[in-house]
């Protein structure tokens, strides 16, 4: 599902830093991967990369065979539209829309609006009576849950979740890790960043990033 080739980033223009360092690694269609390793090393750059959020400064992305390394930003963003659901440490819900209208906005990316659909994830994900609820209304965990009902609007094939459990308390991360796991089980790739240990026990695969290299 994701291949990277030598992958590279650096920032910077007269005194470069390398954030990663030449990555190759594969990730089967279907797992559950947890990316590991310290603080600035290199995790959010190497998730960023994968979804398409950010261009490379050498090497390749291949998202399901494709290199998105090469496309245009309009060709990047059909594919973020169609195969990648992101969900972040923090929620990024539109303060003034329902926990239902923060579902539907990420399938204007796909031009279509399911309220159907967008219900029948936030069920999904156990906010059923929650639709019209708005951010303010919600708990941390709850507002999590919603991101991750808004990232499978478009049923994505690719689930990158950086640091998602990293503002819960423990009662609100078991919940949302339950969510998670339930959903990588009908299928979904997901590739998750954390510092967690708990979290990397339950995965199928653990890549540690250190110094920008796969360690």
């Amino acid at each position: 599902m994701v291949k990277t080739v030598d992958l590279q980033k650096a920032y910077g223009k007269k005194v470069k830093t390398h954030a990663l360092k030449g990555v190759s690694l594969e990730i089967p269609q279907g797992s559950f991967c947890c990316i590991v390793g310290p603080s600035g090393h290199g995790k959010s750059t190497l998730l960023q990369l994968i979804g398409g959020l950010d261009k490379p400064t050498g090497g390749s992305v291949f998202i399901d065979g494709t290199d998105i390394s090469t496309l245009t930003d309009n060709q990047l963003a059909d594919v973020r539209g169609e195969k990648i659901g992101f969900v972040f440490q923090f929620f990024n819900l539109l303060e003034n829309l329902t926990a239902l209208e923060n579902v539907q906005t990420a399938m204007m990316f796909a031009k279509k609006t399911d309220r159907n659909r967008a219900a029948e994830l936030l069920k999904l994900v156990g906010l059923g009576d929650k639709l019209n609820s708005k951010p303010s209304e919600l708990s941390g965990g709850q507002m999590q849950r919603v991101a991750i009902a808004r990232a499978l609007a478009n049923d994505p094939p690719l689930l990158l979740m950086d640091e998602p459990t990293g503002n819960l308390d423990s009662e609100s991360e078991k919940e949302v890790m339950q969510y998670i796991l339930d959903i990588h089980k009908t299928g979904k790739t997901v590739i998750f960043v954390t510092h967690s240990s708990e979290i990397a026990n339950q995965a199928e695969m653990v890549l540690e990033i250190r110094d920008g290299v796969l360690a």
